[in-house]
């Protein structure tokens, strides 16, 4: 049951910050929808029945109280459970409303074996004969994965047929779900990027590398239930965790590198936003009044307030050590609005200016391009990941950077301060430490792992940080360099102490983990001996490979490639499951017949999207010779993919699609529907361009002579392969479907 079958265009999310939505739009626009795609209806819905209550006296006398639940279900005349619903504010879990709805439902004018509570964005199912655990809870925005098991418990047939539901009970009588449910969870394909769309994530702070939070908050939501512990080895700007909490789930986000952690940290610590607000006006007025501008300011400013000294940069920076990164007036102005903030005494409140004081450095330094794009400009860390000096610096005003950070940091708190706050943080731990040794989380203890890992010598997180962590006094010590799970760097660290740290990350990850839980690993490297790494290492402690999916990150990707086979268009996100006894992955014993398989794969997507652009048959082709281990080949064969496709493949420079030539066969046996689909589109398509509709005999003469002998299939099969791509015209003849041609090659 999809969301859009329940409340139409209605976003739940927005319950959440509409000040509007009280109780009574619980019940017209939530609970009604689900009672009536449940089978109830105003026959068999009783409202507000007002109930005496049995129990009670008043002093001497006996005094009329009623219990008046907002739902009795009914079946046939016998009542079979109770509902009520509360304000999306209210608990329904471990509340004295589930004592109030329970009173309801063991009434004996009512005597019913469940109830259940709604607040708008959660669902909890209770049996009256057991605790106060729900026998099922779901955010109502998760409901078609848990629909299955509502309707089980609480349609109107199950109680028709007299279904008797048998649940697992622990030994203090506390409901546990079924762990097969965990294996089961559907293969995610690719997720549209929502890049800016989430306020908590977008221009909170220019770190290195940010996932996509829709992307994540998918991943989480379809291999955990809520209530489970996710973790991210590999905090980094910590998306994982903070989607994690978003819906309703606990987690631990892990980072050696002191940046992200304090980034992180500072980002959920709840405040009292006027309290916030009124610290930023405060320090903003105090900071104008003595700003220092004149040679004399700035002079005295260096010697009052401390700036960082004597921090050395990386040896392929432009400038040797931190100061030097910034004019004195730069340093002068920093130095002084750092010493406004530290005087804040609310530690939460202080951090939160912090972070805005931090992601101002980002535009407040020599290495700063300004442009006139939306953005201004990037720094040359985040540009070409190096300390550059810009050629022309951009000077912008100081306290208006920090205003802008602040208003969005204000902003991202406000998106999250319903489901990150004072009751829930203790959930959520954002820690300094490596993924090397996670010996402080007991064994099988985490439900699911979604990481991002560093990438060889793609990026120095540690050497590109020190400029943010040498303003915000953040200690980086010589250990956690040695832990760095990098290529080079001013360690110069070898492949081979890379590949040994995400080893060793990869067997934690393992340990920590429950059985029939899942770990979405990021792959975004250029080299295939990295894939057979992580692949090769986490079978050996135990991982079962269920499979990878191309996954865009929200970068403009290439159209045209001089090495195809050395560039990932995006990333891929590899899927493991921790089982009792995993299967190891299938690799190809190729020989001669690379050519075979290559050209089978190329037929196979450009059948599957009736014509591949260069970047899907690359994509394709990458994640097949990743994942049957023949890359390598591909790349010492194939450096180039082009003339090959050229050679034996049309291709339409406009659309820049390549296609079967006309009027030829596939080369290799794929699937007959496939091909069937894919010779009655391009044939179709021939006909609308020609103004004319394709009879069917026509259809069967041009299609037959294409297909391999031996495989012909029957009219009726043809037949039916055409009723889903294209409408009848007439007595027998047939165009393409206008409408959802975009779903006709998925």
């Amino acid at each position: 049951m999809k969301l859009n079958e329940l409340f139409g265009n209605f976003d739940i999310k927005s319950i959440k910050v509409s000040p509007g939505f009280k109780e009574d739009s619980v019940r017209e626009v939530i609970i009604m929808p689900i009672l009536s795609k449940l089978g109830f209806d105003n026959n068999s819905i009783e409202r507000s029945k007002s109930l005496a209550h049995p129990f009670i006296k008043i002093g001497s006398k006996k005094r009329p109280i009623n219990l008046i639940p907002d739902y009795i279900l009914k079946v046939e005349n016998h009542y079979v459970w109770v509902l009520d619903a509360k304000s999306p504010n209210e608990k329904i879990i471990n509340s004295e409303n589930i004592e109030q709805v329970f009173s309801y439902s063991t009434h004996p004018e009512i005597r019913t074996n469940y109830f259940a509570l709604c607040n708008g964005t959660e669902f909890a199912v209770f049996r009256t004969s057991g605790t106060n655990e729900p026998v099922l809870y779901f955010p109502i925005d998760e409901i078609e994965y848990y629909w299955e098991k509502l309707s089980n418990l609480l349609s109107i047939n199950s109680f028709h047929t007299g279904k008797t539901i048998v649940y697992e009970e622990k030994e203090n009588n506390s409901i546990i779900h079924n762990e097969n449910d965990y294996l089961i969870r559907p293969f995610l394909k690719e997720i549209p990027v929502k890049k800016q769309a989430a306020k908590r994530h977008f221009g909170v702070h220019g770190y290195f590398t940010k996932q996509s939070w829709n992307v994540v908050a998918k991943y989480i939501k379809n291999y955990t239930k809520p209530g489970d512990l996710v973790l991210d080895p590999f905090g980094g700007s910590g998306v994982t965790a903070i989607e994690a909490m978003m819906n309703n789930r606990k987690a631990i986000s892990i980072d050696l590198n002191p940046l992200p952690v304090f980034i992180v940290q500072s980002l959920i610590a709840p405040v009292n936003q006027s309290e916030l607000f009124d610290a930023f006006d405060k320090i903003k007025k105090e900071y104008l009044k003595n700003e220092p501008k004149t040679k004399d300011d700035i002079k005295d400013a260096l010697i009052k307030y401390k700036y960082p000294k004597g921090f050395i940069l990386p040896k392929n920076s432009d400038v040797p050590v931190v100061e030097k990164l910034f004019t004195k007036k730069q340093l002068a102005q920093l130095a002084y609005l750092k010493f406004l903030i530290k005087k804040v005494k609310n530690k939460n409140i202080r951090n939160s200016l912090l972070l805005c004081f931090s992601s101002s450095i980002n535009k407040y330094n020599l290495t700063f391009h300004y442009t006139k794009s939306a953005g201004g400009g990037d720094s040359g860390v985040n540009r070409y990941y190096r300390y550059r000096i810009a050629p022309n610096p951009g000077f912008l005003n100081l306290i208006d950077i920090f205003e802008i950070k602040f208003k969005r940091i204000l902003a991202a708190k406000k998106d999250i301060e319903y489901s990150i706050n004072e009751n829930t943080i203790n959930y959520c731990k954002i820690l300094k430490g490596t993924a090397t040794d996670l010996n402080w989380i007991d064994k099988e203890s985490i439900d699911y792992i979604y990481t991002d890992p560093p990438y060889g010598k793609k990026i120095p997180y540690l050497d590109l940080s020190i400029m943010w962590n040498a303003w915000l006094d953040l200690e980086v010590t010589e250990e956690d360099r040695n832990l760095e799970a990098i290529e080079g760097g001013e360690k110069n660290k070898s492949k081979e102490e890379y590949n040994n740290l995400i080893a060793k990350s990869i067997q934690e990850m393992y340990r920590v983990l429950k059985f029939n839980r899942w770990m979405s690993f990021v792959f975004a490297h250029k080299d295939p001996e990295f894939w057979h790494l992580i692949i090769d290492t986490a079978e050996q402690c135990g991982f079962e490979y269920a499979g990878a999916v191309p996954q865009k990150n929200g970068q403009t990707s290439f159209k045209k490639r001089q090495n195809p086979f050395t560039v990932l268009s995006g990333q891929l996100i590899i899927n493991f499951k921790k089982v009792k006894n995993p299967k190891t992955i299938l690799k190809a014993n190729l020989g001669s017949g690379i050519a075979e398989i290559v050209m089978q794969t190329i037929e196979g997507i450009i059948a599957k999207h009736n014509g591949a652009t260069l970047e899907q048959i690359n994509d394709e082709l990458i994640l097949k010779g990743l994942e049957l281990g023949f890359l390598d080949l591909l790349k010492k064969e194939y450096t180039d993919l082009t003339p090959f496709l050229l050679q034996n493949f049309d291709y339409n420079e406009k659309k820049e699609l390549f296609t079967i030539k006309p009027n030829t066969k596939f080369k290799t046996n794929l699937d007959v529907r496939l091909r069937i689909r894919y010779y009655l589109i391009s044939y179709l398509i021939r006909m609308e361009r020609e103004g004319k509709a394709a009879h069917f005999d026509e259809l069967i003469l041009h299609i037959l002579p294409l297909l391999k002998n031996g495989l012909t299939p029957e009219n009726q099969t043809i037949l039916k392969v055409l009723e889903h791509i294209a409408d009848k015209v007439g007595q027998d003849s047939w165009v393409l479907k206008k409408e959802g041609q975009k779903s006709l090659f998925l």
